[in-house]
């Protein structure tokens, strides 16, 4: 038997910003508050499903450098450019981490600069 991830967890100087903007990007919703700390997740399933739930967990100390984990997104139901204005009108930016500009992938940070990659293929919802 193996392990799987059931939930990522992500410091946050405002957790009510980032579940706003996660719920925005993934199709999430907010599933439980635990003091200032908040767990987004699919609306149908919760902690435990397909999908790992994300805790943004409440911190006062400021992101410092590049995140040695960072997530990678993919389009479901658009093309990547499509879904790259998407991102960037919910908040996304786009940020310069050395990349040559002939990567199929466009590097975005959140509102609190905690950097992830768009994909350029499209997958099945799930």
């Amino acid at each position: 038997m193996a392990c799987r991830i059931t939930e990522l967890v992500l410091d946050a100087r405002d957790p009510e910003l980032l579940a706003r903007f996660w719920c925005e990007v993934l199709g999430y919703v907010e599933l439980e508050r635990d003091g200032a700390d908040i767990e987004i997740g699919p609306a149908d399933v919760g902690f435990g499903g397909a999908q790992p739930t994300i805790v943004l967990s409440q911190t006062d100390e400021p992101k410092a450098g590049k995140l040695r984990l960072h997530i990678d997104v993919n389009a479901t139901d658009r093309e990547q450019d499509e879904e790259l204005e998407r991102l960037l009108a919910a908040g996304a930016r786009r940020v310069d981490v050395g990349q040559t500009g002939a990567e199929s992938w466009h590097v975005l940070a959140d509102p609190e600069g905690n950097e992830f990659c768009l994909l350029r293929r499209r997958v099945p919802g799930v």
